[in-house]
Formats: C-alpha cells, structure tokens, sequence
C-alpha cells in the first residue's frame, strides 16, 4: 500500500513539546517537513530558531529550512518564555551540537506564504506556539486561506482550565489578537487544546524506553524530558508530562483519532481585563450531541479514541533507531 505524504509547515517557538512534535513530524510516514518557522513563545524566536536547527541536524535532516518569525506579539512585548517550564535553553539544558546549517533569509511569515503558493491546495500548516507568524501570513495574502490544505492549532481551553490564567491557555494568551485574526479568517481550522492534551500523558516508563534507545533524537528527547517532568509533578503530583505539541502533531497527519471533536464556532478574548486570550468555543450544542453549526470551522478536540503515549514512543523509536541501523549498515558494507 503506497502511503500519501503531504507537504507540511511547522510554526513552532522550540520547547521541550516542540522538540516531540518535529521529531514525531520527521518520523511521520504521511507528512514531509518543507518549512519551518519559529516564533516567540516558550523562548525567543530566535533561541526556538537555534533550537529547530540543532535538532534537525542531530536527526540528519538539515535539508529543512528554517526561518527566523516574530519576536514581538503583535500588541504589546514578548514576556520573556518560560523558563521554569522548559530551561533555559528552551530544551531542558540539554546541550545539542550547533549546526553548521543557518537560517533561511526570508522571514517565517514569508516563507509560509511562498510554500503555500508552491504547495497549492495540499500544504498542511501545523502551529504549536503563539499565533504572530500566521497572522503576519495572512496580512501578507489575504488569499492564505484558499491555498492551504489545513491549519492545526495546538491552543486555547475550551472547557478545562487554563495553563497560564484561569481560562487562558498560553499559545493563545501570549498572542491573542494574532489568535483572534487566525480564527477569523475563512478556513478550516483543528483546535487541540489543554482540554486533549492535558488528559494524554507521558508517564515515567515512557521516557525511560526514549533514554534507552541505541539512536541520538530520542536519547536527546528523554534527557529534555527529565526538566519537563519536573515541572509537571507540580500539577500532576508524579514524574510525568502532559503531551501538548506532539499529540496535535499526531491528529494533524491523521495518525490518532478524537472521539470528540465538535465543529463550533470560535473566537479569542482580546480585552484587558481577566478573560485576555481565552479561547470562546460555542459548546452549547453538547446536550444535543453537537448538532451542526452554520458557518463553524473550528474542529475543537475533546477527547482521544485512545492513549496516544504508546503510539508517540513507538513511532520515535521505530523510525529513529531504523534510521540509525540503516545508517549502519550503510557504513559497513562501503
């Protein structure tokens, strides 16, 4: 059986969850990276740039340009990351080797929108941080939304607490008039919020196989894991992680269903009072079981067929420790 793969842009600001989701991307059969763009969120644009380099080349894929987004929200000042959550480095305090590759010289904006008129109709647009770079694409062509396949969002809490304020998740809330111009605008949009993602949790024995493997991407990953762990046995009570990036990853190339993921209507507060940047999803069809909506494009994931932690590490460490082997076998039979 011949498996289709589509051509993919990734809008990321390189955490920990970050550094999942492009390693998961990379060994996806059905989804071929052509671009990537950092922007500010969990570090600096440019700190998530480095990052997406140095992985990309520890995982002998250097091939995928890289381009240097936003740094700035488009209101207000960027805060500055967050430290506490993903190091300071961005990825745990692991130190990978820098790349000899540099960044591509357009900027992420740019880059989104001439791959969206190179891929007309089948290019995939995967964004795992603030929203900047995707609004800053749509300001640049206004016809953005008919020329790109999908859009999938790792953002927002629709019925579960926020990650940075009460009701606000941080992607959305680092951003929230990009936010706000990205849900406006007319396509089809996945929204994977804290509602999935923090339900989908990687648990010590997880990190552990990542540790033991015989390949440097998922070694490296099991290490940065160690910081997030820390951090989230705060709010989980154990060494554990919730699995934000790489769980929207996985639906964006169809790998793990939801269960429930009703197509609503959708908007962002971008007020200044206690509701800036939470995430409005019109959920008052639940009681009918989420009838159709007109005019809603906002595909909001609420739950998962299945636990999507054993299907996150196999698919790691399948591809990468293959990749390794045949790498291997290469070098001794020249």
């Amino acid at each position: 059986m011949t498996t289709t793969s589509h051509p993919f842009y990734l809008d990321c600001d390189t955490g920990i969850d970050d550094a999942l989701a492009l390693a998961y991307l990379l060994a996806a059969p059905t989804a071929d990276v052509v671009g990537i763009g950092s922007v500010s969120g969990n570090v600096s644009a440019a700190v998530g740039a480095r990052n997406t380099l140095d992985l990309l080349q520890l995982a002998g894929h250097t091939h995928i340009p890289v381009a240097l987004g936003a740094h700035h929200p488009l209101a207000g000042q960027f805060g500055g990351g967050a430290p506490w959550v993903h190091g300071d480095n961005g990825i745990g305090g692991v130190q990978l080797t820098t790349a000899s590759a540099g960044l591509a010289s357009e900027s992420a904006a740019e880059m989104l929108v001439r791959l969206a008129h190179a891929y007309p109709g089948t290019l995939r647009v995967l964004a795992i941080g603030p929203l900047t770079n995707i609004a800053e694409a749509l300001r640049l062509e206004p016809d953005l939304p008919a020329l790109v396949d999908s859009v999938t969002i790792m953002g927002g809490a629709a019925l579960a607490p926020g990650n940075i304020s009460p009701v606000a998740e941080a992607n959305i809330h680092n951003d929230p008039e990009a936010a706000a111009l990205v849900l406006a605008a007319g396509w089809d949009v996945m929204l994977v919020p804290l509602d999935v993602t923090m339900a989908s949790v990687l648990e010590e024995p997880h990190r552990q196989a990542l540790l033991a493997s015989s390949a440097p991407v998922p070694q490296a990953l099991g290490e940065m894991l160690g910081y997030y762990f820390r951090f989230y046995e705060g709010i989980f009570g154990r060494p554990c992680s919730a699995m934000h990036d790489p769980l929207a990853a996985a639906l964006a190339v169809g790998a793990v269903q939801a269960a429930v993921a009703p197509v609503v209507r959708a908007a962002v507060d971008t007020s200044d009072g206690p509701g800036r940047g939470q995430t409005v999803c019109d959920l008052r069809g639940l009681y009918a079981g989420y009838p159709p909506v007109k005019g809603a494009r906002c595909r909001v994931v609420l739950a998962l067929e299945e636990d999507f932690a054993p299907h996150l590490v196999e698919t790691l460490l399948g591809f990468f420790e293959g990749t390794t082997a045949g790498l291997a076998s290469a070098g001794s039979a020249a």
